[in-house]
């Protein structure tokens, strides 16, 4: 009889971790920006990019490729970065002047290498992503068609996958974000915003994306999207 108790109250226990182990997992994080207080009435500090972490930022409407030197949680739970640009140039920013964050790699070579990919990928054009990506207006059209069956959001990383069938890189997730929010893309898909950010993208109704392709071919009629 001990031997079965013992049994029933490990069974317990073990189902009670599993439980426990469950609802942290699925527990949802601090979002940015958030105004919830603790049981003190003291703002929740945000979720804050590391020092380190490169960054596409804006300031005073120009769009900057900096490296966050320094953060700080402001007494209302905002963060805020001092930020050194590719210049050597210093910010003080707002999170919600961040657009983009990729983390920076440990080795210092890898990390120079990589700041200077993104710094170069800030300058692509429309073109030049395309070429990059390896993504053409046909291929872009049929990620929408699929996103549009599947009935979810894109983001750079499934678009990558869904063309090329392998992992998004760092800078590759950078094109697509920045490709996904062209003129073009706009035709296909609405963006998605979290906090300010822009996060995912969203596929348009049909008769959406006709009124807007018609609309798109009319300014741009040399567009590889318009040729028919």
């Amino acid at each position: 009889l001990l031997f079965i108790c013992a049994l029933f109250l490990s069974a317990e226990v073990t189902a009670f971790q599993s439980l426990s182990s469950s609802a942290h997992h699925h527990r949802p994080p601090i979002v940015l920006n958030s105004k919830k207080s603790d049981g003190d009435g003291e703002a929740l500090a945000q979720h804050a990019y590391a020092v380190g972490t490169f960054i596409e930022f804006e300031e005073k409407k120009r769009v900057h490729i900096g490296t966050i030197e320094d953060k700080e949680h402001k007494a209302n739970g905002g963060a805020r970065y001092k930020v050194v640009d590719k210049d050597g140039k210093h910010f003080s920013i707002a999170d919600k002047a961040v657009h983009f964050a990729m983390a920076a790699p440990n080795s210092p070579g890898q990390a120079t290498k990589l700041f200077d990919e993104f710094c170069a990928a800030h300058d692509f054009s429309e073109k030049d992503l395309e070429t990059k990506l390896e993504i053409s207006p046909d291929l872009l059209e049929m990620a929408w068609e699929e996103a549009n069956v599947e009935d979810t959001n894109l983001t750079p990383d499934s678009l990558v996958e869904l063309v090329h069938a392998h992992a998004a890189s760092a800078i590759e997730k950078y094109m697509a974000w920045r490709l996904l929010q062209t003129e073009q893309s706009h035709v296909f898909f609405k963006s998605i915003k979290d906090h300010g950010k822009t996060v995912s993208f969203k596929a348009k109704a049909r008769k959406a994306v006709d009124a807007a392709k018609q609309a798109f071919c009319n300014s741009h009629q040399d567009s590889d999207l318009c040729l028919v």
